[in-house]
This record gives structure tokens, C-alpha cells and sequence, in this order.
């Protein structure tokens, strides 16, 4: 992230934010700075730069989908501005809400994510506007193994390392639509497509669900996936699982049976998701030539029971 990359979203943030261009008092700190896009707070308004390479007829419906009266409550709406570009790079912007506390993990709005997540998936995809992207779950997944297979390649032989081997065979044993090698075609309900706990803010009293980048139609099961994941492999609490599955199916939502056994819709997106964690787990190792700590080595763990397993949904 460069400094002039910062200083350009404060200004664009302190116009936006302000009636008129004028000194204030407002600090500008940097929320996030990732390859997917950088994130700077001026007062009570965020402005996010997403990656300079985003479809911007994609960002463009996902904005519209956003504002759409049938997601008020469920998604944070964004705000309108008269610079939608910096350094080639698009603009959005919105109002800032209070984040989940990571240092409280025993007050995680579990029940609130999940009634958020099934209101979503019911929401009828024929009123919204579009086309509807494809939701981008499965594309991450696949980048995240790209990452490990990158920093683990012939030019860097000397930082291969052992869990590599694990985590190719988990994904291999993966359908390829998991993999973003095939259409997804078994379902298509709105889905937000990178669903943790971090996507989650509280603005006036409720908590709304943020991030629109992989917003699109899919899977709804994708959406469960990554606390389903941590479940299976010993990451979540059983009570924090089922406060959240219950509370989803309480609200309504599709991914799921109401009655039955969950597993069969969760087990494909549960497997793909572990696969993920750990794959960037490894590039990360690598980069910063250490070990897997206890909780990575977890989630490879998992990847191993997963390679032995037959995926239930195909």
C-alpha cells in the first residue's frame, strides 16, 4: 500500500464525508490493506479501493443488489460519491458500523449471522437487478491453492513443504464445480460468498452483513461453510455450531433441511473451505519461513480425513 494511495482515499473519504471541503478534526485510519482492496475510515464514512483488476460491470450489479430495497437489513447499503476511481482503481463507499469484538469471542453474534445469511438466501433473485454474478466461493478456494502451489514452486524447491502433498489430495477429491472447474448448476439462491464473522458490523442498533466482492448467486450451503468447517474439525464449540445452525433454520433459510441431517448440503462447501484455510495457511508459513502453529496444523488435519473421505454431494 502506498502513502499517496492513502492520502488520496482521506481526501475522496473527507469529501464525501463533509458538506464542503474543509479542515476537520477526523482521524483517517487504514481498516484493511489486502490484495482484494484497501479500506481507510474518515469520521463515520469508510471508502474502500478494490483491487485494480475488478469487473466493474460485476462491482456495478453488486452495488445495485446492495441498495435494493429487498436486502434493507441484510446487506449494508452503500453510499453514493462523485469519485468512483483512485489510481485506476474503483470507489465505494459506506457507512461505518462498530465491527465484531475480536477480543470477546463468547459474545459472537452467531444467531444474528445466521438469521442475516438465511434471510438473504430466501430473498427472490428474479426482483433483484442483474444478471447476478456467480458467487465467487468456489474462485477463492481455487486461489487459495494457486497461493500455496505458488510459493511452493520448482524456483522455491528448498520451501516445499509437507503438508502440500495433504492438501492436493483434498482438493483433488473435490467435484469440480468446488473447485471452479464447472458451472455450479444444483442451485442458485443470493448468496454473499465469504461469510465470517469479520463480515459483520452493527450500525443503529442492528447488524448488517458487509462486503459485497464475491456477492452473487450459488450455493447457499457456501454460507455455512466456514463455521461448519471449524466444527468438523474441532475449531467451534458445539454449542456456538448449533446456536448457529438453529438459528438458521429457525429463520427459514434453504441450505439446509429443516429436520434432517444437515451434512449432505454442507459437506462439499465444509471440505472446500478447510481446503482453503489451510492452502493459504501453508503460503503464509512460507512466506514467513516458520512452522504451522497448532491451529493450522488442525485444519490440515482435517484435510487429511478429507482425502480419505468420498464426497457426499456431487
Amino acid at each position: 500500500m502506498s502513502a499517496e494511495l492513502v492520502r488520496a482515499l482521506g481526501t475522496a473519504a473527507r469529501v464525501r464525508a463533509h458538506a464542503a471541503p474543509q479542515d476537520c478534526a477526523c482521524s483517517t485510519p487504514v481498516l484493511a490493506d489486502r490484495s482484494d482492496g484497501t479500506v481507510v475510515r474518515h469520521g463515520e464514512l469508510v471508502v474502500k479501493a478494490h483491487a485494480s483488476d475488478t469487473e466493474r460491470a460485476r462491482l456495478d450489479v453488486q452495488l445495485a443488489v446492495a441498495a435494493h430495497p429487498a436486502l434493507t437489513g441484510i446487506l449494508l447499503a452503500p453510499l453514493p460519491s462523485l469519485r468512483t476511481e483512485c489510481d485506476g482503481r474503483p470507489l465505494t463507499y459506506w457507512p461505518h458500523g462498530t465491527p465484531v469484538d475480536p477480543e470477546h469471542p463468547e459474545r459472537a453474534p452467531w444467531e444474528a449471522a445466521a438469521e442475516l445469511l438465511a434471510r438473504l438466501h430466501s430473498t427472490p433473485v428474479d426482483v433483484l437487478p442483474g444478471p447476478l454474478p456467480p458467487m465467487r466461493g468456489p474462485l477463492k478456494a481455487a486461489r487459495a491453492v494457486s497461493r500455496m502451489r505458488a510459493a511452493l514452486s520448482p524456483a522455491r524447491e528448498a520451501a516445499r513443504h509437507p503438508a502440500a502433498a495433504v492438501i492436493e489430495r483434498a482438493w483433488a477429491a473435490l467435484p469440480a464445480w468446488a473447485r471452479a472447474e464447472a458451472p455450479l448448476t444444483h442451485a442458485a439462491a443470493l448468496c454473499h460468498g465469504d461469510l465470517h464473522l469479520g463480515q459483520l458490523v452493527r450500525l443503529e442498533g442492528r447488524w448488517l452483513l458487509i462486503d459485497i466482492d464475491d456477492l452473487g448467486a450459488g450455493d447457499p450451503a457456501w454460507d455455512l461453510a466456514r463455521p461448519a468447517a471449524w466444527y468438523a474439525a474441532g475449531l467451534l464449540l458445539p454449542d456456538e455450531w448449533a446456536r448457529f445452525l438453529g438459528a438458521y433454520r429457525a429463520a427459514g433459510g434453504p441450505a439446509v433441511p429443516a429436520d434432517e441431517d444437515p451434512w449432505p448440503a454442507l459437506d462439499v462447501p465444509a471440505k472446500a473451505l478447510t481446503v482453503q484455510t489451510a492452502a493459504l495457511a501453508v503460503a503464509k508459513a512460507v512466506r514467513e519461513n516458520r512452522a504451522l502453529d497448532e491451529v493450522e496444523e488442525t485444519v490440515v488435519r482435517a484435510c487429511d480425513r478429507i482425502a480419505a473421505l468420498p464426497a457426499e454431494l456431487t
